[in-house]
C-alpha cells in the first residue's frame, strides 16, 4: 500500500522585500499595473510542493511516494532526496528541459507575489498512475502541477477506484470554474487556505455548503488563525501552534499538509490530525526554505504538549512504515 504525492518538484529562488506591497499598490490603477521591489536578500533551495510535503512526512515516519517530472538539472536534487531517505523510483527526468522553478518575494507582513516557471513539470501530463504501476495506490495526492495532468489524474483516480486528496492551490489561478466542477467533486479530501477557498466557491458558483456536500473532508487553513476541518457534518476549529521566531512563511502550508496526511496515515484523529499539521507549519515558518526544518521524536512531542497538552497518541507516528488504513476508509 502507497501513499503518492503528485505535483511540483522545484527549485525555489526566496527574496525578502524590506517593506509593505500594499503601500506600492494603487487600487484605482490595476488594469496598468507595472511593479518593481528591490529585494535584500535570496536564497536558492530545494522545492516543489510535492516534495515539501514529502519531506515532512517523512520527518514523521511516513513513507510516501513522489511522483514527478524534473529536468536535467536534478542531480543535486536527487540526492539530496534520497541523503533524506525520499524515494525518487517515480520521478522522471526530462531530458533538454529545466526543473521547474519558484520565485517568490516575500514582504514584512508575509504577504509573498510569485511567478512559477513550469520548466519540466509541463511533461507530467504524458504520464500516467496507471503506466507507472501506481495504479494500486491506496491513495493519491493531487497537488500543484502541470493543469492537464491534474484533471488528468483526478479522472483516472474516479476511474480506478483510488481515494484522492485534491490540492489546486496556486493552479487555482489556472484552472477555469468548469475545470474545477469537474475535478473536486468525488475527492475524499480537498485542501485550500481562505482566498484560494473563496476563488474555487467564485469560480464554481458553489456555496459553501454545496462544495462540502462534494467531498467526505473539507480542510481550510487559516494562516495565523489556525484551520478549519469540515468531516463528517462537523466543523471542528483547529488553533494555530505558537511561533519561536517568524522566518520565512514559504513551504508552511506543504510542511502542514505533510503533518495532518502523516498523522491520519497513523490513525490519529481529525483533532489530533489538525494540531500535528499545525506544529509543523510552525516549524517551517521558523527557517528560510521550504524543508530546512527538522525535529527529532521527543523535541515533535515536547513542543506538542507545550502547544496543546500531552497527547500519548503521538506515539503512532515516527514508525518507519505506516499503515493507509484510517485514510482509506474515509472514501
Amino acid at each position: 500500500m502507497s501513499f503518492v504525492i503528485t505535483g511540483s518538484v522545484a527549485y525555489d529562488y526566496l527574496m525578502f522585500y524590506p517593506g509593505l506591497y500594499r503601500e506600492q499598490i494603487l487600487p484605482d490603477r490595476l488594469d496598468k499595473i507595472s511593479l518593481s521591489f528591490l529585494a535584500e536578500s535570496m536564497r536558492k533551495e530545494r522545492g516543489g510542493v510535492a516534495a515539501n510535503i514529502a519531506y515532512t512526512m517523512k520527518l514523521l515516519g511516513a513513507d510516501p511516494i513522489v511522483f514527478a517530472t524534473v529536468g536535467q538539472d536534478f542531480g543535486d536534487y536527487r540526492r539530496w532526496m534520497e541523503e533524506n531517505g525520499l524515494r525518487t523510483d517515480h520521478v522522471v527526468e526530462i531530458p533538454d528541459e529545466f526543473t521547474a522553478s519558484f520565485f517568490v518575494g516575500s514582504d514584512q507582513e508575509h504577504n509573498q507575489i510569485a511567478i512559477f516557471y513550469t520548466g519540466a513539470m509541463a511533461h507530467a501530463r504524458n504520464y500516467s498512475l496507471e503506466a507507472r504501476g501506481l495504479h494500486d495506490a491506496q491513495v493519491v495526492m493531487i497537488s500543484p502541477n502541470d493543469p492537464g495532468a491534474m484533471l488528468s489524474y483526478a479522472q483516472e483516480c474516479r476511474r480506478l477506484g483510488i481515494p484522492y486528496a485534491y490540492d489546486p492551490s496556486q493552479q487555482i489561478a489556472r484552472l477555469s470554474g468548469e475545470e474545477l466542477a469537474a475535478s473536486i467533486p468525488g475527492a475524499t479530501y480537498l485542501l485550500c487556505n481562505e482566498y484560494e477557498l473563496a476563488m474555487v466557491l467564485n469560480k464554481t458558483g458553489w456555496t459553501l455548503d454545496e462544495l462540502r456536500s462534494k467531498v467526505a473532508v473539507l480542510i481550510n487553513t487559516l494562516g495565523k488563525d489556525g484551520s478549519r476541518i469540515y468531516v463528517d457534518g462537523l466543523e471542528l476549529h483547529v488553533p494555530a501552534a505558537r511561533l519561536e521566531r517568524s522566518i520565512d512563511p514559504t513551504g508552511a502550508g506543504d510542511a502542514y499538509r505533510g503533518g495532518l496526511f502523516a498523522a491520519v496515515l497513523a490513525g490519529l484523529p481529525w483533532e489530533v490530525a489538525g494540531r500535528v499539521a499545525a506544529l509543523c507549519g510552525a516549524y517551517a515558518m521558523e527557517h528560510r526554505g521550504t524543508t530546512a526544518h527538522h525535529f527529532t521524536p521527543d523535541e515533535f512531542t515536547e513542543r506538542y504538549a507545550a502547544n496543546f497538552g500531552d497527547e500519548p497518541r503521538l506515539a503512532r507516528l515516527f514508525r518507519t512504515t505506516a499503515s493507509l488504513d484510517a485514510a482509506a476508509e474515509v472514501a
